[in-house]
């Protein structure tokens, strides 16, 4: 089982915002989006390029090089030119830090 990677304070994610946290070679997006978070992992399934920083549309992340959309909440690819989900993972709030693991392989 995959152990649990702190992201950062609860306070320094606010609204809006994200973080990047690693898991070996794993990539994982944390965002906010009104004080929930969801974790996906970073990289657009059309071309491997960095999700985070792409615009946000509601719960949707836009991948800044094509334009391809996922939904953050559940990771699936939402339009071209992505057809293949991006992997979500759980996220934790305790003791006011943010944590978040890769659980694919538990």
């Amino acid at each position: 089982m995959s152990d649990w990677i702190r992201v950062c304070a609860q306070s320094e994610l606010l609204p809006g915002e994200f973080k990047i946290a690693w898991d070996g070679d794993t990539a994982i997006a944390v965002f906010n989006v009104d004080g929930e978070l969801y974790a996906i992992e970073d990289i657009c399934t059309h071309d491997g390029g960095e999700l985070a920083g792409g615009d946000i549309h509601g719960f949707e992340v836009e991948c800044p090089r094509h334009g391809a959309r996922f939904d953050m909440r559940t990771g699936a690819a939402l339009c071209p030119p992505a057809y293949e989900p991006v992997a979500k993972f759980p996220v934790k709030v305790e003791s006011a830090q943010v944590y978040v693991r890769d659980d694919r392989y538990d």
